[in-house]
Order: C-alpha cells, then structure tokens, then sequence
C-alpha cells in the first residue's frame, strides 16, 4: 500500500517534448495487488480524465511489487458480502452488493478495450482473472519472464468473466476451452501466443523501456504507432530469452479437443490425454477434476453463446451470469474452500459434469433485466 494508504498510485511523467504519460499502480501489494470496489472507483474517473486531456500522449498501468501485477478480483471481499453483510434468506441485498461491483468493474475493463489513447500493462508476474480483465483490452501488453497468467475460476465456482467470453474465443482452435476447463497458468510464451500479450520484455529493461517512452518524439496523430515502434524494438533485443511454451506444440491436440461434440466427451477427451512426461499437462487434469463440474458447464456455454456477440455484449451476458453464480451458492462454497477455511475440499452440487442439468445452466443464463435496464446497456451506445 502507498503512503498515503491509497490502493491505486497516480502520477504523470512529462515526456522530453511536453506531452505527458499517464501512470497507474496499483498498489494492494500483501493481496498481491487484488481488485477491489475502492481500486475500481478510483481507476475509472482518473482514466477518463487522462483520456479527455490532449498533453497525455498514453497510459501505463502496472501493480506494485514483483509478485503481481494482478492477482484477481478481491473475491474474499465478495464472499464477506455474500455470507456476512446479508442475511442468508436477503438474496437481493446480497445481489445488489455483487451487481455493483461487477457492473463497474467491467465497465472499467470496457473503457480499457475501447481507450482513446495508447495503454501499455506490465503484465509481470501474477495475472490471474480480474488482472487479465485489466490487461486484455490494453493496446500494449507486455509480458516478462516471471508473467504467469490464468482465469482459474474453475476451482472457486465461478467461470471465467471479465471479458473471457470474448479474449477466450480470439485464441488459437481449442485454446481458451482449454484454459477456461483448467485454469492452466500460462508462461510469456504461450500468452502471446493465444493473442493475450503484445510484447516480451524482460524485467531487467524495463528501466529502458520508460527512459525510451521519456525521449520519445510524441505527437498526437501517431501515439499509438510510437508506442508501437519501441515495444517492438526493445522486444527484438530480447526474442532469445523468451522461455518454452506449452500450448503451440498442443495444437494439433487442442484441435482435436475443439471438434468434441459436447461437454463430457471434452473433458474425457482432456482426462485421456497422456501427461506422464509433461508436468504442466498433469497439473491442469488435475484442476480441471477438482474443478466445479457446474463451473465447467458454464465454461463450455458461454464461450458458444459469446462466438456471436460483440464485446460489450459479453459483458452484459457475463454481469447476469456473476449475479447468478453469487445467488446460486457453488461459488460462495468454492471461495471458502480455497481462501475462508482453506480446507481444499468443496461440497459442489453435483460430482461430474454429466451430472449437471441442463435447468440448472439455463438458469445461470437466465435474463434478469430488460435491455433498457441493464446496469451495462450504455456499453452498447459507446465507441
């Protein structure tokens, strides 16, 4: 935390030739840098405020620490509101307090994606769920050597939101599937691969990458560009350190998982895969069995409704599952099981994925406003 005790730290840097860079850090470190309402309430107003000034040439938004630059969404606070602030039987009080949070949290991811000027994320270390909704829709995502990125919602009962029915479907054949069943923690390799980071650049150059960002000739027709041209250079100089990734030379196996017909015959089709030589593939078998059999359902669902709908309709959709899943219990159990009580053993409502009724998924998609009342309707009247 800042000195001043703010989770979000905001300066600008004036650049050599009077335009300014917009920094933000977040700033939560001893919750390796977790997103809460607070962090989300003081992000949005300030980026739209860099956004609407014509001296701030870009933005950089990094986290605090060498650990993380985003370990999620604060979901241990989440779980306080569902079990602490209401009574069991105040559903809609309990509702309210999920659909704010989630409402701005993905309006803040939606500003991100449809920016005005050029966002580079330093995506070092921890990225994981809430931190890939802020990262994702940056124009410029770097990654570095110690990046490890996930949506692992699997294990806590949810699924993976904050845009994931969206950047999940953009990824090579089988791919986000794969991450979405799993949870599976991806190396700097393997996320630009799947078109979740831009640039490699390693933590030792990071100091040069702001003295170049400093020197830079800035001018308000080409900013992005700029930005562009110094990734790209400092990433050349370091395209040998990149370490090995997993997902390219599984192509042809995740091609195969994609054509599965449904649901049980993909996750038998992952259990069957023979991971005795490849610790990474062992260890998300191992998720995905543990993993929310209704979690897995719902992964499976959205990312066949999302392949049709534009960003912020995902968005919409995924606000109506978040309210849903917060409402329906699964994810209030995984949440204690992982982080309240940590006793790694979830009571889920049912034991396989074939054991899910199809009632059950139905009523996770079920519509809980008009399309004039949605809490994100403006999403679809902005860029």
């Amino acid at each position: 935390m800042s000195i001043d005790n703010s989770p979000v730290i905001f300066n600008e840097i004036t650049t050599q030739n009077g335009f300014k860079i917009g920094h933000a850090t977040l700033a939560k470190t001893a919750a390796l840098n977790a997103l809460d309402l607070p962090m989300i309430e003081l992000l949005t107003p300030q980026l739209l405020k860099w956004q609407a000034d014509p001296l701030v040439a870009m933005v950089i938004l990094d986290g605090q620490g060498d650990r993380a630059f985003c370990a999620g969404g604060d979901i241990v606070t989440m779980y306080k509101s569902m079990t602490e602030v209401a009574k069991p039987s105040d559903t809609a009080v309990k509702e309210l307090a999920l659909q704010e949070f989630f409402s701005k949290e993905y309006n803040l991811d939606y500003l991100i994606h449809t920016y005005a000027k050029p966002i580079l994320v330093w995506g070092n270390g921890i990225v994981m769920g809430g931190g890939l909704g802020l990262m994702s829709g940056a124009s410029h995502r770097i990654v570095t050597e110690t990046s490890r990125l996930a949506m692992p919602e699997i294990s806590i009962g949810l699924y993976p939101d904050v845009g994931g029915s969206y950047f999940l479907n953009k990824m090579p054949t089988g791919c986000g599937l794969f991450l979405g069943l799993t949870g599976a923690s991806i190396n700097a390799t393997d996320a630009l691969y799947v078109n979740l980071a831009d640039y490699f650049v390693p933590t030792e150059a990071h100091s040069i990458l702001l003295d170049k960002l400093i020197a830079a000739n800035w001018r308000s027709d080409n900013l992005a560009e700029t930005l562009t041209m110094i990734c790209a250079e400092i990433q050349q100089k370091h395209g040998a350190e990149l370490p090995q990734g997993n997902l390219e030379a599984l192509q042809p196996w995740l091609d195969e998982l994609a054509a599965k017909d449904e649901l049980t015959q993909t996750v038998d089709f992952i259990f069957a895969a023979d991971s005795e030589n490849n610790k990474w593939l062992s260890k998300a078998q191992k998720t995905l069995k543990a993993g929310s059999p209704i979690s897995a359902q719902l992964v499976y669902e959205q990312l066949k409704r999302g392949k049709a709908l534009s960003l912020a309709e995902c968005f919409q959709m995924e606000l109506g599952l978040s309210c849903h899943c917060g409402e329906f219990g699964e994810f209030q159990e995984g949440v204690r099981a992982l982080l309240i009580d940590k006793d790694y053993q979830p009571n889920w409502r049912f034991k396989t994925v074939a054991d899910v009724p199809a009632s059950t998924i139905e009523f996770f998609f079920n519509e809980i406003w008009t399309d004039e009342t949605h809490p994100l309707a403006d999403l679809s009247h902005s860029q």
